[in-house]
């Protein structure tokens, strides 16, 4: 679609023809333009995986900072508890 648009043809032609409406065509072309370097107004593929793959990790150490600070917590809080 991507190189039909290119080529001369408009998005609502091959949204006629192909069925995929004319605006996801439209970002199709924009995000192609993207990774090509042909735009420099977002994120390329590239950029957007890496984004999702830097979140899901924070996501997963924020979790063990968590974890850790509660075992921190509990195992102070057993030392406070113990006679001397």
């Amino acid at each position: 679609m991507v190189e039909l648009v290119r080529a001369g043809r408009t998005p609502e032609e091959l949204a006629k023809e192909f069925q995929p409406s004319a605006q996801s065509i439209r970002t199709w072309v924009r995000q192609a333009d993207l990774d090509d370097g042909r735009r420099q107004d977002g994120l390329t593929s590239a950029e957007k995986d890496e984004l999702a793959r830097l979140r899901r990790e924070n996501k997963i150490l924020r979790a063990e900072k968590e974890i850790l600070r509660k075992c921190t917590a509990a195992f102070f809080a057993r030392e406070t508890d113990l006679p001397r």
